[in-house]
């Protein structure tokens, strides 16, 4: 089976566990390294366990980037970059690299976010990612028009600008989103799915057909784009869910 199941009784136990996770892995990249890098997935639900990784790593060498980010200003309150900035404040070893340009301009944004993997081709040492219901993850929608470029397993593309379709309308922005072969590029791999309903979307991705649903030459892949991460071949990908 390509993933492992980790079932926690409540939001605060998951968070706990992911963060003693997390402290772990960077704890061994710096005896390794000499630093930490992690993509992390922005939203509500993962920002405790980014604040409490901070206090927990007081002398931490640690560079930070969002796994997908809106086409706002970096002041914007949607702005993923901000938000984890806020979860990192105070702590001088953390850098968060943002994915866009201060003014959000979309091409200039791809352009950056490109350049700037393109120099750090190294892989993360964890990558923790949410799922909506509608079973998308970073920003690979399943309404988007070039949703097979950022599943495509065979691309050595880092990044895409994407448009989700129909817009999110409590964010109804173009994004800047890693692709799933980039995403895969990690040590360890994080999923966290919270509440019944997403749980039933992860259970029909897990039983979905990823041979048949997610081949890029069709451009279908399935119901639900997470079904492509989960089925990624030589991948075990950790899933965390709570009520």
């Amino acid at each position: 089976m390509p993933w492992i199941e980790h079932d926690h009784t409540s939001s605060d136990a998951l968070i706990a566990h992911l963060v003693d996770t997390l402290i772990d892995t960077c704890n061994q990249a710096t005896r390794e390294h000499r630093s930490a890098w992690l993509a992390l997935a922005g939203g509500r639900t993962p920002l405790p366990i980014y604040a409490a990784l901070a206090k927990a790593l007081p002398s931490a060498s640690l560079t930070v980037i969002p796994t997908d980010e809106r086409c706002v200003p970096d002041t914007h309150p949607a702005s993923n970059a901000a938000a984890l900035h806020a979860a990192f404040t105070g702590h001088a070893g953390i850098v968060v690299n943002s994915l866009t340009r201060e003014d959000g301009d979309v091409q200039a944004s791809l352009d950056q976010t490109r350049a700037m993997l393109a120099v750090n081709p190294q892989p993360f040492d964890a990558v923790l990612l949410g799922m909506g219901t509608d079973g998308h993850f970073a920003s690979l929608f399943p309404g988007a028009d070039n949703l097979a470029e950022g599943l495509a397993l065979d691309s050595n593309i880092d990044a895409i600008a994407t448009l989700p379709d129909p817009l999110p309308p409590e964010a109804p922005f173009a994004r800047i989103s890693l692709t799933l072969p980039r995403l895969l590029r990690a040590r360890a791999i994080h999923l966290v799915v919270t509440g019944e309903a997403k749980r039933r979307v992860l259970r029909q991705a897990q039983h979905q057909d990823a041979v048949g649903a997610c081949s890029v030459g069709e451009r279908s892949f399935g119901e639900y784009p997470i079904a492509a991460l989960l089925h990624a071949r030589d991948h075990r990908i950790q899933i965390h869910w709570s009520p």
